[in-house]
């Protein structure tokens, strides 16, 4: 009984070491809620843009285009962008583009997000296809994942790769 007794006390004191060298830190590999709600959240126009316009400073939002004022009436039909923001560029000219509309790719870009990479992909060979042959339409897109960057032409080659930097960084 004794030795029983001798187990048992040991183990209870093995067990209550245990217990006390636990911690409630979340190992070093884990997410937090929080941090796991975020990268859950899908990718918007408006969430894009916050990440490219932390890279480039230059850009300012210009504005949020809805179903009632798209003006290429294609946000949310069938294959075309689930959400596009607008933004101009600080760098651009007010004499470039005097005479354009507010949201105009001209004034600094756009951002459209898509449904699937396939579909953001098919939206830049269609821009493409249609500015190549009117220089004064031409733009800079680049495509990562779901997102279309689009960026006005008035901007050098060196200053539009900033978007291009910042467009790698959506993933």
């Amino acid at each position: 009984m004794r030795k029983f007794l001798a187990l048992a006390a040991a183990a209870t004191v093995l067990t209550a070491g245990l217990v006390g060298c636990s911690s409630n830190a979340a190992p070093a590999n884990a997410t937090s809620p929080k941090a796991a709600a975020a990268q859950a959240k899908p990718l918007t126009a408006r969430i894009a843009f916050d990440k490219v316009s932390a890279i480039v400073s230059t850009a300012k939002l210009s504005g949020t285009v809805t179903a009632d004022n798209d003006p290429n009436h294609l946000l949310g039909r069938p294959n075309q962008y689930t959400s596009k923001i607008t933004f101009d560029d600080t760098r651009i000219s007010a004499d470039d583009v005097s005479g354009t509309d507010k949201g105009d790719v001209d004034r600094g870009g756009a951002i459209e997000v898509f449904g699937s990479p396939a579909d953001a992909q098919a939206r830049a060979k269609y821009i493409l296809s249609v500015t190549k042959s009117l220089p004064m339409l031409s733009e800079y897109d680049y495509v990562h994942g779901a997102a279309v960057v689009r960026v006005s032409h008035y901007l050098t080659p060196k200053q539009a790769a900033d978007y291009k930097s910042a467009a790698n960084n959506l993933g």
